[in-house]
């Protein structure tokens, strides 16, 4: 099985005097698993996640993902994998407010070259898929907080990335819409989906992945198979 997350020996420093917020961190996560990473508050568990989006870089070791070592690449070379190569869904959901729904699913494949027909067709399939076709037209303030996460995974997914990166995804959405959100990242998994999400919800690590890791004290402290 291949792959897709490898981290050997990564570590991040952001004060010279201070305690790393990770550290000695070696990991992997193979095609088609769900790996959810709990922690509490300050553990480093939002840092795991930034340095496997390519939006930090580490102070040690390496980090890579679909066969390329991020920390080796220029900026504009890490936007364009991430681009290419990475979806991520944020806990705030981060739409655009003046772009539709369906604008905001295409903004990715617009920044990726996708012609737009294709780039539209593939809005519409994953807008139908999420439940929202009457929707696409729709602001984000108009949108429920659910419905703007969907919106949101969306467009994570719009370039066919091989990881779908999820940061605490129910965190900001009402039981209710965090219970669909569940179904629909497990749904994503069961269809071969790469996931790594952070959350601090025991449900929706149980729910969604194959496997969880902890972090403690920037420290990989625990891996147990769901």
């Amino acid at each position: 099985m291949t792959d897709v997350v490898r981290l050997r020996g990564a570590g991040k420093r952001y004060e010279t005097a201070g305690p790393p917020a990770l550290q000695g961190v070696n990991l992997t996560v193979s095609a088609g698993e769900a790996v959810a990473v709990m922690g509490p508050s300050g553990s480093g568990k939002s840092t795991l996640l930034n340095l496997v989006a390519g939006l930090d870089r580490p102070t040690e070791g390496d980090v890579e993902v679909a066969g390329t070592v991020l920390n080796r690449q220029s900026e504009t070379a890490l936007a364009k994998f991430r681009c290419d190569h990475i979806g991520i869904v944020f806990q705030f959901f981060h739409l655009l407010d003046d772009l539709t729904a369906r604008d905001n699913v295409l903004l990715p494949a617009q920044l990726a070259g996708v012609p737009r027909r294709d780039a539209l067709a593939r809005a519409d399939d994953l807008l139908a898929t999420l439940g929202l076709t009457g929707r696409a037209n729709a602001y984000p303030a108009r949108l429920s907080g659910g419905e703007r996460q969907r919106v949101a995974v969306a467009r994570a997914l719009i370039n066919r990335p091989p990881l779908l990166l999820a940061d605490e995804p129910t965190g900001a959405v009402d039981a209710q819409a965090g219970t669909h959100i569940i179904e629909l990242l497990r749904d994503l998994n069961q269809r071969g989906q790469t996931i790594l999400l952070v959350t601090h919800d025991p449900a929706l690590a149980r729910q969604c992945a194959t496997r969880i890791v902890e972090v403690r004290d920037g420290r990989l402290t625990e891996q147990v198979t769901t």
